[in-house]
């Protein structure tokens, strides 16, 4: 059964309650959580480093299996990797290597979803890049998993 879903949330693709109700208030409004004039109204942590393109903060909903999980979210709403200013891939990636260093990263992973969000199993249609480290000496470990595609029983 298919899950509601606008031009800026995917509630099919929550993977927890308490993020569907959020999303819920989201579609309500019907706005973008991640354009700046939301984002306080829907993510609650706090702003670790701001640049000219970017809002770095930890994820609300990280996922299982990781020490840290951070979200690096484009200031200006874009959807698409064409649409994203060279200027902004390269100050990423700085970003991302200062939080390297910051949290002692000793390996990990940055991902980035894009576009249609039945393709890219994203929850938001905002352009955004997730910085994942895994906790492989916590008990009980197993590895961290990326989702990317919508299984097509969900549309």
């Amino acid at each position: 059964m298919s899950k509601p879903k606008n031009k800026f949330v995917d509630i099919g693709n929550a993977r927890f309650e308490d993020q569907e109700a959020v999303m819920e208030d989201i579609i309500a409004a019907g706005h973008c959580p991640f354009c700046k004039e939301n984002l306080e109204k829907y993510h609650t942590p706090a702003i670790i480093k701001e640049t000219e393109h970017w809002i770095l903060t930890t994820n609300k909903w990280p996922y299982k299996n990781t020490r840290v999980h951070l979200l690096a979210i484009l200031k200006t709403h874009v959807e698409h990797l064409y649409d994203l200013p060279p200027a902004a891939g390269a100050e990423l990636v700085q970003i991302f290597g200062w939080a390297e260093q910051e949290y002692k990263a000793l390996g990990g992973a940055f991902a980035m979803r894009f576009g249609d969000t039945d393709y890219s199993a994203g929850t938001i249609a905002h352009l955004h890049a997730q910085f994942i480290v895994p906790d492989i000496k916590a008990e009980g470990y197993e590895p961290t998993r990326f989702k990317i595609g919508k299984n097509p029983r969900d549309f």
